[in-house]
């Protein structure tokens, strides 16, 4: 097992328990796992295989990402949906989705991880409900090319069973019969889900929203979840204009129709969670939920403000998710923690959100909705290595070193310097490691040119 020891770092971040801040820090990493930290130097008699230097930076636990749709950095800012609210936006880009094939897939995978990973993320989830016929096996691409970039994943199976003609949204090319949904969930959890301990891959089972999905559907996935033990996801209470459709088709409004369902669970996490009432974020406290938090998303497509601070006062597990670059036109964490932190203050106040608030939804936040708090999302003896820094040398950073944690987000860094996921050095002075990654941009850019001129 090789051994890494982080040395005079400016600041190592914990977001343990006590969410203590070390000056002056070490961490000392053995194989995929952290061995020891503290101030000063390391123990006498410690060896090493290499050592990261931190002057000048700050060490935090990786970023854990709980909310995307890869395939989507194949439609950035594309005209015609990037003026467009979600319901319209969709519509719109169905007619384009509907044409990825599992190159498309994997291809795509790979560029949205390796994104996250050099904006901080060590971690992320991804949900895939994409499913055109001919392609029984696409999200084994997906899979792959997550994967490939050396990110932990959790891919979520989603699905889609209602299409426009059932009174939908989507075209019947991209949805599946529920018999073939259910069929391959049971596959693809049997093949890709490991429970174990730092597990680099988990699977869980994500139908894609009320709208596109029967109720009967609902119901069985939440049953296959509790039988194969893994998690549960959706897009939930996003719009206003969700908030009448379940009204019209349903009699409910979403958090009452998830209710309905059996879905307010504590291993079940809803994406968005925008528009609520006092007596929804009670409900939601209740089941111990979780929620992926995505400001950049919420606000291009004019959703709304998600209601983080009074939730933040309740059971409720929150984290950030990125979501899908068709409606952000990133993949970057550190961007996503401080627009969390500047949306929130802008519905409640200057002093109602703080920069480690918002690091901390990123971290531990991420980490508990994905059930890995006892892996990642701190920085403690035991846990992974899952490792970033940040350096705070450069002209963006002049003038803020007071305080170098809250400087990351309030001066709007952009890109890390370093990551170490599992023990393996995945990003080095703000570049991948395996450069060869970097050469699917260009075929990237010819599937996204294809899909959506057409050709």
């Amino acid at each position: 097992m090789a051994t890494t020891l982080f040395r005079n770092f400016d600041l190592v971040a914990t977001f343990d328990r006590d969410r203590r801040e070390i000056k002056g820090g070490y961490v000392l990493v053995k194989g995929n796992r952290i061995s020891a930290l503290g101030s000063g130097d390391a123990p006498a008699g410690v060896t090493y295989d290499r050592m990261i230097e931190g002057k000048g930076k700050v060490l935090l636990p990786g970023f854990v990402n709980t909310h995307h749709h890869l395939y989507q950095t194949l439609f950035r800012n594309v005209p015609g949906a990037a003026e467009s609210e979600l319901f319209d936006w969709l519509i719109f880009l169905y007619e384009r989705w509907k044409g990825i094939d599992e190159e498309a897939v994997r291809t795509s995978a790979t560029i949205g991880c390796v994104e996250l990973l050099l904006s901080g993320a060590t971690t992320t989830s991804d949900h895939f409900y994409l499913f055109p016929r001919g392609l029984p096996r696409i999200f084994d691409a997906e899979v792959e090319g997550g994967l490939a970039s050396g990110i932990r994943f959790h891919p979520c199976r989603g699905s889609m069973s209602l299409s426009k003609k059932d009174g939908g949204l989507p075209p019947d090319s991209v949805v599946q019969t529920e018999k073939e949904i259910v069929e391959d969930c049971c596959r693809v959890i049997e093949r890709y889900h490991d429970p174990s301990p730092f597990s680099m891959l988990r699977v869980a089972l994500a139908p894609c929203s009320p709208f596109s999905v029967t109720a009967g559907l609902m119901r069985e996935t939440a049953a296959l979840a509790d039988e194969y033990g893994v998690l549960l996801h959706t897009h939930l209470a996003e719009t206003a204009d969700e908030e009448t459709f379940c009204l019209k088709m349903f009699g409910a409004r979403p958090v009452d129709y998830m209710e309905q369902l059996g879905w307010l669970r504590d291993d079940a996490w809803f994406a968005h969670l925008v528009h609520l009432s006092a007596g929804e974020i009670d409900k939601l406290s209740a089941a111990g939920v979780g929620m992926s938090h995505c400001p950049s998303s919420n606000m291009a497509l004019g959703s709304g403000i998600a209601p983080v601070v009074p939730l933040k006062k309740t059971e409720v597990k929150i984290s950030l998710g990125v979501d899908g670059s068709a409606s952000n036109d990133a993949s970057n964490m550190i961007r996503e923690v401080r627009q969390a932190m500047l949306l929130q203050r802008v519905r409640y106040g200057a002093g109602a959100f703080s920069a480690r608030d918002a690091l901390y939804l990123a971290t531990m936040g991420g980490a508990k909705v994905l059930h890995r708090e006892e892996e990642i999302g701190s920085i403690e003896v035991g846990k992974a290595a899952d490792l970033i820094t940040f350096d705070l040398t450069g002209i963006e950073f002049a003038g803020a070193q007071t305080d170098p944690l809250a400087a990351i987000v309030h001066c709007g860094a952009d890109r890390i310097d370093l990551s170490m996921v599992n023990g393996e050095l995945r990003v080095r002075d703000g570049r991948l490691v395996d450069e060869s990654l970097y050469s699917l941009v260009e075929r990237h850019n010819t599937i996204s040119r294809r899909l959506i001129e057409g050709r």
